[in-house]
């Protein structure tokens, strides 16, 4: 078999942001596997012990209302947050002060705090798909692994819109943060997923 040469694909010079909470990753195309591969992830905390975020773009056909305790209707599904605690749930929300404990990640998106607030929110109707996105499993990283990960371009940090971030249709948000990024990121978009059949 000819053999491929990955380095045609490596990214021209360019300068991105740091890591940092609110900021995302956008992976690049090499990375496989089910959490990772094609992925954008919202970094919810960065600091010297470490990175946690959630993976925006890996729906499942699993829905919240179907697994949690009375919540009695969403009309939405969970998220594959990452391959951490994938036992666990967590929430991102636009609901701010209305549930205590949220830690706010951007500008209006927010993470965790009070579940049960959550979940009368969505029973009063004061919450819905739009403004809750449900999570199974994060994503982590220990000390200084993110930024070694980042120097052998694994991840490019960019930011993406809050409404973007808690949009349901998430299909092609991998290819659209990229296209946002430029020209310089023009070889990941047209990298196939399976090298071996180019």
């Amino acid at each position: 078999m000819e053999s491929f040469d990955m380095n045609i694909f490596k990214i021209a010079p360019h300068k991105t942001l740091l890591p940092a909470r609110g900021h995302i990753l956008i992976s690049d195309p090499f990375l496989q596997g089910p959490y990772f591969s094609r992925s954008v992830v919202l970094i919810t905390e960065h600091n010297e012990e470490g990175t946690i975020g959630f993976v925006l773009n890996k729906p499942t056909r699993v829905y919240p209302d179907e697994i949690i305790d009375d919540i009695l209707s969403f009309n939405g599904v969970f998220y594959v947050g990452g391959p951490v605690s994938t036992n666990s749930f967590h929430v991102l929300h636009t609901l701010g002060d209305l549930v205590p404990g949220s830690i706010r990640v951007t500008s209006t998106v927010y993470w965790g705090g009070d579940f049960n607030a959550v979940k009368r929110l969505i029973n009063n109707k004061v919450a819905n798909s739009d403004s809750v996105k449900f999570f199974v499993g994060y994503s982590g990283w220990v000390s200084g692994q993110l930024d070694s990960e980042i120097e052998e371009d694994a991840w490019v940090v960019s930011t993406l819109d809050d409404a973007k971030i808690m949009q349901s249709n998430s299909d092609h948000s991998w290819h659209e943060t990229l296209t946002d990024l430029g020209e310089d990121f023009k070889t990941w978009l047209n990298f196939p997923l399976n090298p071996s059949f180019n």
